[in-house]
């Protein structure tokens, strides 16, 4: 990054918001989180993005200063039209704040997962999907987002950038629902206190597709980049590790690494075969000290259902961000195995 810059990260309690804090936390740049509680280690401006109010008033009082926005909140609704809704107030109760307080705002990240490619509708997504492949009908929060950006963008000063990335690893987070390497750890360590091998919980065709990761760090380095990085305004860019797996290949591996066996898939409903197991995980955090015992502040077991689940290939082509000078890519294999590990280190799991 060239220049210093004074950030704002938007929903900085989540894996984004983290892998994004790390990259752009350099003595040289200003960084904040928002969140509607304080992080750990991050300088956090507390308030909730539903009320207009106060998100002018905290923006207003403490950063008015704000060059770069990093846009990672999100409030999920089973109800798409509302999750819609509300998640483009959201993101206009910023803007709305940063514009009253005058901010010399350049530009904007805003990050999209691959239901902007309509896979949460059921859709068979053509792959490797591309950026300007034609979207569905909405509702849809991203498409919402976007459009709000879009038409802002023609008379403001700033301009703003898409990120896409998908399924995030990231071994220094816990408590956030879309660590896919904390529920694989946790699914592990419950397998192992049951005498059980560590079957994969999904259906078998799901066990075969071909899927991907977007590591948390490389995500960093890729919103540092878009940061600052010329002729980029207004675009959209898939950004993964670069690589592809399949479970079938992966998950025996991970359960190595574990020190567990594995088996044939058995698909399980998480969030119902799991209900039952706070006791067990109870027994297992106190007896190692780990630092959640509270498996439902710690699991996302729906976001595991829906990852096990998927039927179809998930892949993005990710040669737009390498033909505008983004070329960083990285193992998912390794990243995988590096969370887990990082995952036990901080006592997350044993």
């Amino acid at each position: 990054m060239s220049q210093p810059i004074k950030a704002l990260i938007a929903g900085a309690s989540g894996i984004i918001g983290h892998g994004v804090h790390r990259a752009l936390d350099t003595p040289h740049n200003v960084v904040r989180g928002l969140a509607r509680h304080p992080i750990d280690g991050m300088d956090t401006l507390c308030v909730d993005l539903t009320d207009p109010e106060a998100t002018r008033r905290v923006i207003a009082e403490q950063a008015a200063d704000t060059t770069h926005l990093f846009y990672a909140a999100l409030s999920p609704d089973d109800d798409l039209a509302v999750e819609a809704q509300r998640n483009a107030a959201m993101l206009e109760n910023l803007l709305d704040a940063l514009e009253v307080a005058e901010a010399p705002l350049e530009r904007v990240v805003i990050y999209q997962g691959f239901k902007i490619y309509g896979i949460h509708l059921g859709a068979k997504v053509p792959t490797p999907a591309r950026e300007d492949d034609p979207s569905h009908l909405p509702p849809n929060l991203y498409q919402a987002q976007e459009a709000i950006l879009t038409e802002r963008a023609r008379s403001a000063r700033w301009d703003h950038v898409v990120l896409r990335p998908d399924l995030m690893i990231d071994g220094n987070v816990h408590g956030n629902p879309m660590n896919i390497a904390v529920v694989i750890g946790v699914f592990a360590a419950l397998s192992r206190e049951l005498g059980v091998p560590m079957r994969y919980p999904g259906t078998e065709a799901a066990y075969r597709v071909l899927m991907q990761f977007t590591d948390a760090d490389l995500l960093g380095e890729a919103s540092a980049w878009a940061a600052t990085a010329e002729g980029i305004a207004g675009e959209a860019f898939n950004i993964t590790n670069g690589d592809v797996f399949r479970w079938e290949r992966l998950w025996p591996e991970a359960a190595e690494h574990l020190g567990l066996e594995s088996a044939s898939p058995v698909p399980i409903p998480l969030t119902q075969h799991m209900a039952d197991k706070q006791p067990v995980w109870e027994r297992i955090a106190r007896r190692h000290d780990l630092v959640e015992e509270r498996l439902d502040r710690l699991v996302g077991w729906g976001f595991g259902d829906f990852i096990f689940r998927t039927e179809c290939d998930v892949i993005s082509d990710v040669n737009k961000i390498y033909r505008y000078g983004f070329t960083p890519r990285c193992d998912s294999h390794e990243r995988l195995l590096h969370a887990l590990d990082r995952l036990r280190e901080r006592r997350v799991i044993p």
